[in-house]
């Protein structure tokens, strides 16, 4: 048996966290889309006189805009932390394209 290929992998931790950032950020649109989704399960009243009671309308606008201004600043925080900590290479700035 070799041991050769037992060896295990070692991540720098600063590189693994700026990656798992940078996965955060790239999967911020798909967890909008689906916030922004939501609220077309909520009750309506043409769903019957068994339904539970209907969203009000200003409810779910105010809904889809808490959700939008919440994605702007979670970006945004996520974006200046990865901007707050530099990369070793000069080439860092292409990761994020």
């Amino acid at each position: 048996m070799s041991t050769q290929g037992a060896t295990p992998v070692f991540l720098e931790r600063r590189s693994y966290r700026r990656r798992r950032m940078m996965d955060a950020l790239r999967l911020l649109p798909i967890l909008g889309v689906f916030l922004w989704m939501l609220p077309l399960f909520w009750p309506t009243p043409a769903d019957g006189p068994t339904a539970p009671e209907a969203v009000p309308l200003s409810t779910a606008v105010t809904y889809v805009f808490v959700v939008w201004l919440a994605l702007i600043a979670s970006g945004f925080s996520l974006w200046s932390l990865l901007r707050a900590r530099p990369e070793m290479g000069e080439d860092a700035s292409d990761e994020l394209l």
